[in-house]
């Protein structure tokens, strides 16, 4: 990894361990962030560990996700949010902000520093050329508690770019490109980064759209130089103190490589259910739309609306399209209604919704019954949009506003010239919007909800292990399977007992009473088992209704980790074939797996139904104590010293 900017930050971040690879390191974290759908359990977590102030040079809580408010609970939870937030030491986005990524490299985000964040799209801040990793809300309560954030030495990828992109071609088609090429799970385990000629052709929306969906293809983080394109960004924010000069050694040595030329890259979409299912736009023309959404985290940048307001001045929306816009943040909605964006926008037929995650997420924006949405999302899991018969196409500012105008999916370079955008020289803002801590909050009170409970205590790993295997999935579930989001769902997330109610509730709505039932329970998946969201609700619910153990054929990066912070076993077949030998209602007898665990093996055999499967365990040392305390709060806080062992 010799001149990657990805090794220069991991050493110079360097706590505990080598730059191996494959082994476990610990970094320091620089900047933290949390979202309100996660926040609450990270401050409940941070809490249990009885600390006065969080440790980061920089701790934000945002609220972007639940932002609607129907009853009394998504705001009581603003409120406890922003009560922590004093008490800790944290600064509070509150709700109109923006989308927590969008926002974070406006305003905080520094080259060459490390951001850690309980939202997998944390990834976006490698626009900069910041370390920012999505990680579990636990993992972001203890780096908020100044302890290390541990992570397998990812492979670097590197993607040398030459070229720009034609006229309507933008930052979304590359990444949508590159899921086409390598799928969704390319990624697992390293970090993309990107040098060459052309990286200086790609402007900060473009940057931050790849670097936020670099999470999609499976990947730990994505890193782009910081360089002149970066120093200006920093600028127009007022911010150009932050900037330094960052980019890839003259003798890196990649892991792997990829060359990609802008100049061939076409305006690309991802169709029904997953965003590597890829196809060019121009083949998908017989497609009608009836939704058609530009914004939320991915591209919810100036330049996005900019574009598409300039390319619908003066027309109308197709009267079968609901046209809608989501901006990334109060500070890109002002800049936009500055620059007569919004007034195109609004002429055009748009809905113009509050800034924030919205339909991203499930929270509003469900498409009509058998119709299909077009947006500029990073995720189209089908019924994340809140609709479970959906039909969500991921695609480009530019195609979406080409397709809002003839009401079918359409190739933009079919309009005739492409716009150009020019940016003012400073963007306004007001540092008001943002609610900073008292320099002492030993006074300040935490106000609770009445759904705010408390955290559910899970007894540490027996010896032998006996369990029902409650469900089989197949390959590419996502954490929006195992724990669904929207506006039904997310509420409860400060209250684990009701929130597991919905566990699988997707493909299978007995799932609940039948692992309440059993008592022990095992979950049986194929390949990237638990990609997508960071939500650790996905581990930490399944774990509440008793599962102890999932075996898969392999599991996503975060997931897998929240698996082990939560006592659950993650297991991956060693032959994938027997992936078929086990299915639901079946006894599974892991016998002396503490013992074995303990022991540091790395095989461990199962048994079921009169036969042995051996499965492997690849896991740290220090996630091995975690997984035989139960969990890594148990570890933490089960003595005097339990924070440094954790470690």
């Amino acid at each position: 990894m010799k001149g990657t900017i990805a090794e220069r930050i991991l050493e110079s971040h360097l706590i505990e361990g080598g730059l191996s690879a494959g082994r476990e390191i610990g970094i320091r974290i620089d900047q933290t962030l949390a979202q309100d759908a996660t926040g609450t359990m990270v401050f409940l977590e941070f809490e249990s560990l009885g600390l006065p102030r969080v440790k980061p040079k920089v701790a934000v809580s945002y609220v972007d996700h639940n932002i609607i408010q129907t009853d009394s609970r998504n705001a009581d939870d603003h409120r406890f949010l922003q009560s922590c937030a004093a008490k800790f030491g944290v600064i509070f986005s509150p709700p109109g902000n923006g989308v927590s990524h969008h926002v974070h490299r406006q305003r905080f985000g520094v080259p060459g520093q490390t951001l850690l964040g309980a939202d997998s799209h944390t990834t976006t801040g490698g626009c900069l050329g910041m370390l920012a990793m999505g990680a579990g809300g636990v993992e972001v309560a203890m780096a908020m508690a100044g302890h290390p954030y541990h992570i397998t030495v990812p492979k670097v990828w590197g993607v040398y770019v030459e070229g720009a992109f034609q006229p309507f071609v933008s930052g979304k088609d590359l990444i949508l490109e590159l899921l086409r090429r390598f799928s969704c799970k390319a990624g697992v385990g390293k970090i993309m980064e990107f040098f060459g000629p052309g990286v200086a052709n790609m402007d900060m929306a473009a940057r931050a759209t790849v670097a936020n969906m670099a999470v999609d293809m499976g990947l730990t983080a994505a890193i782009f130089p910081s360089d002149e394109v970066t120093r200006k960004e920093l600028a127009r924010n007022g911010r150009e103190d932050a900037w330094s000069e960052i980019g890839t050694g003259p003798n890196p040595q990649w892991d792997e490589t990829t060359e990609i030329d802008l100049g061939v890259i076409e305006p690309m979409v991802a169709c029904p259910h997953n965003p590597d299912n890829v196809r060019p736009a121009r083949d998908l023309s017989d497609i009608e739309v009836q939704q058609v959404i530009i914004g939320s985290s991915c591209n919810g940048s100036y330049r996005d609306f900019m574009v598409a307001a300039k390319m619908v001045e003066g027309k109308m929306r197709h009267p079968n399209v609901s046209f809608e816009i989501n901006t990334g943040s109060r500070q890109t909605y002002d800049n936009i209604v500055a620059a007569g964006g919004a007034t195109a926008l609004l002429e055009a037929g748009a809905r113009i919704h509050e800034s924030g995650c919205l339909g991203c997420i499930g929270m509003g924006q469900a498409p009509a019954t058998g119709t299909v949405s077009l947006r500029t999302f990073p995720r189209n899991f089908k019924g994340r949009s809140g609709a479970q018969d959906d039909h969500v196409y991921l695609c480009s500012p530019e195609t979406a506003a080409a397709s809002a105008l003839a009401g079918r999916i359409t190739d933009p370079r079919t309009l005739g010239e492409a716009p150009t955008i020019t940016y003012p020289n400073r963007f306004k803002f007001r540092p008001e919007w943002f609610i900073q801590p008292p320099s002492d909050g030993s006074q300040v009170q935490i106000i609770r909800g009445p759904n705010i409970r408390p955290l559910p205590h899970f007894p540490a790993l027996d010896e032998t292990l006996e369990a029902t295997v409650l469900i089989k999935v197949e390959d590419n579930v996502s954490t929006d399977i195992i724990m669904p989001a929207g506006s039904r769902v997310l509420p409860y997330r400060s209250n684990i007992p009701a929130i597991s109610e919905f566990v699988f509730e997707v493909i299978d709505a007995g799932f609940s009473a039948r692992a309440r039932a059993a008592g022990n329970g095992i979950v049986v998946g194929g390949e990237n088992y638990g990609q997508g969201s960071s939500r650790e609700h996905a581990a930490l619910a399944p774990r509440y209704l008793g599962v102890r153990a999932k075996i898969a054929k392999g599991f996503a990066r975060i997931h897998k980790a929240n698996l082990v912070n939560f006592g659950i076993l993650p297991l991956v077949f060693v032959n994938p074939d027997d992936y078929g030998a086990i299915e639901q209602g079946d006894t599974v007898t892991i016998t002396g797996v503490r013992r074995a665990i303990a022991a540091g093996q790395g095989r461990i055999p199962i048994h079921v139904g009169g036969r042995t499967i051996m499965t492997s365990l690849d896991v740290s040392e220090r996630q091995r104590r975690i997984l035989l305390a139960g969990g890594m709060l148990n570890l933490a806080t089960k003595t005097d010293d339990g924070l440094r062992e954790a470690q």
